[in-house]
C-alpha cells in the first residue's frame, strides 16, 4: 500500500484545496519563524490564526493544522524561556554566563532548526496529499481532532 493510499484510508478522499491548506500550515509556521525569530509568540499566534481561518475544513487540513500549533506551542515556551533568560542575562547586573545557559540555548537553537526542517519536510509530503504523523504531537493531534 502507497503511502497516498494510506492517507486516503485515514482520511478518505482529499481534494486538491484540502492538500494545500493542509500543507500551507506547515509554510505559515515556517514564514512566522523566518519573520518573528527574536518574538516567539508572533509564531504562535500566526498559527493559531491559520487553524480558526481553517475550522471548517475537512479533517485532513484540521489535523494538520493542529499539529502545525501543537509543535508551535512547544516552541513558544523554549523559545521564551531561552528569550526571558537572555534578556536576565543582559539586564541584570549579577547575573552571569554559565555552562547550563549555553546548554540550554544550543539545545533552542538545534530544536528550532529540527522543528524547522520537520516543518518544510511535512509541507511538501502533505501538498503531494501523503499524510505526515511527527513522533509525539500526531498522537497528541489525533486525540484532539476529532472527524
Amino acid at each position: 500500500m502507497t503511502d497516498r493510499e494510506k492517507t486516503q484510508e485515514i482520511f478518505g478522499s482529499i481534494g486538491e484545496s484540502d492538500m494545500e491548506a493542509a500543507s500551507n500550515s506547515y509554510l505559515m509556521s515556517v514564514v512566522t519563524v523566518i519573520v518573528g525569530m527574536p518574538l516567539p509568540i508572533i509564531n504562535l499566534i500566526t498559527t493559531l490564526v491559520f487553524l480558526f481561518a481553517n475550522k471548517s475544513r475537512g479533517y485532513f487540513v484540521r489535523w494538520h493544522c493542529m499539529q502545525a500549533l501543537m509543535s508551535q506551542v512547544l516552541l513558544f515556551f523554549m523559545n521564551m524561556a531561552g528569550v526571558i533568560w537572555t534578556l536576565i542575562l543582559i539586564f541584570s547586573e549579577n547575573s552571569q554566563f554559565s555552562n547550563t545557559y549555553a546548554a540550554y540555548i544550543v539545545v533552542v537553537v538545534l530544536s528550532n532548526i529540527v522543528e524547522f526542517i520537520a516543518t518544510v519536510y511535512a509541507a511538501v509530503r502533505v501538498r503531494k496529499g501523503i499524510h505526515v504523523e511527527w513522533w509525539f504531537f500526531g498522537n497528541l493531534t489525533s486525540m484532539i481532532v476529532k472527524k
